[in-house]
């Protein structure tokens, strides 16, 4: 399962699954390097950092962002 972390509150990181549904987990079984914006994959209850759907993430938001603010210029 992947989950993208949205936020990190006190000692749990809220995750939102692909599916739009919000899901907490404790830092503590997270990777320690676990932030905003990381992509979590969970295989068999054990957490791993997936570096490369975060870096995808963020440029798909960005050109999402870019694409906004330029409709916004043409109107």
């Amino acid at each position: 399962m992947e989950y993208y972390v949205d936020r990190i509150e006190a000692d749990k990181a809220v995750c939102e699954t692909p599916d739009g549904e919000n899901v907490s987990f404790p830092l503590n079984v997270l990777p320690p390097e676990t932030r905003e914006g990381s992509v979590l994959r969970e295989e068999a209850g054990v957490f791993s950092l997936d570096d490369d759907a975060a870096e995808a993430r963020r440029c798909a938001l960005l050109s999402l962002q870019e694409a906004l603010f330029e409709a916004e210029d043409d109107a």
